[in-house]
C-alpha cells in the first residue's frame, strides 16, 4: 500500500494558528498550490482513492479532485489538524506579544507546554495513527491520497519513524507538498520521501 500525504494549500486569512477550531477555505494561491502538487492531468494521478480531513481547506480540494476523476472519497474526522486551544485563529505576532510567556514556553518545549485548552500531542498522535490505519483499510485500495494538515502529516511520519513527540516538529511540511509512506509486506511501514513539491 502507498499513501501520499498532501498538505493543503495556503488558506485565506494569512498565517495564523489553525487547528480544528479555525476553518478557513483555500486562497486562490492555495488552489494553485494544490493543483500544481497533483498535476493538472488526471491521467497522471496514481491514486485509487482519497482520504480527507473534514476541514474545508482540505475537503474542498479532495471533492474537486474526485469530481475531476471519480474515485472513492472518505472524509475522516480523525484527520483534523491538532487543536490549538485558546490560540486558534491568532497570528504568531498576536501570541508572541499578547501571550509572551505561553509563546516562549511552547517553543522551548511544545510537548510539555501546550497552549491553554490545546489538544495533548500524545492524544493527537494516537488519533491520527488510528484514523490512518482504520480509514485506509476501509477504503480498500492500494494507492491512497490523504489530503490533510502539517500536524497530521508530521504525526503520520513520526508514527512510521517511531519518533518521540518533540521530534515531529523538526519535519518541514510546506503548503502543497507531498510526503509518502508505504506498507511493504516484508519490511513493514516505510517513509519514501517528505515535503516534495513540483
Amino acid at each position: 500500500m502507498i499513501i501520499d500525504l498532501l498538505r493543503h494549500g495556503e488558506p485565506r486569512g494569512g498565517v495564523r494558528y489553525r487547528g480544528h477550531g479555525c476553518d478557513d477555505p483555500l486562497s486562490e494561491q492555495g488552489w494553485r498550490q494544490m493543483w500544481q502538487a497533483v498535476g493538472e492531468s488526471s491521467v497522471d494521478w496514481p491514486w485509487d482513492g482519497v482520504l480527507s480531513s473534514p476541514l474545508v481547506r482540505c475537503r474542498d480540494f479532495a471533492e474537486a479532485l474526485c469530481a475531476r476523476r471519480p474515485m472513492p472519497l472518505r472524509i475522516a474526522p480523525g484527520l483534523r489538524e491538532v487543536g490549538f486551544g485558546e490560540w486558534e485563529g491568532l497570528t504568531r505576532e498576536q501570541v508572541r506579544h499578547g501571550r509572551a510567556e505561553e509563546y516562549r514556553a511552547f517553543y522551548a518545549d511544545p510537548v510539555a507546554n501546550r497552549p491553554p485548552g490545546a489538544e495533548p500531542l500524545a492524544d493527537f498522535r494516537r488519533r491520527v495513527e488510528a484514523t490512518l490505519a482504520d480509514e485506509s483499510a476501509a477504503l480498500g485500495v492500494q494507492k491512497i491520497l490523504v489530503v490533510a494538515h502539517a500536524g497530521v502529516i508530521r504525526a503520520a511520519i513520526g508514527w512510521i519513524m517511531d519518533a518521540p513527540d518533540g521530534a515531529i516538529y523538526r519535519l518541514e511540511c510546506d503548503y502543497g507538498s507531498i510526503s509518502r509512506i508505504s506498507l511493504d509486506a516484508e519490511r513493514g511501514w516505510r517513509v519514501g520521501f517528505t515535503n516534495r513539491r513540483r
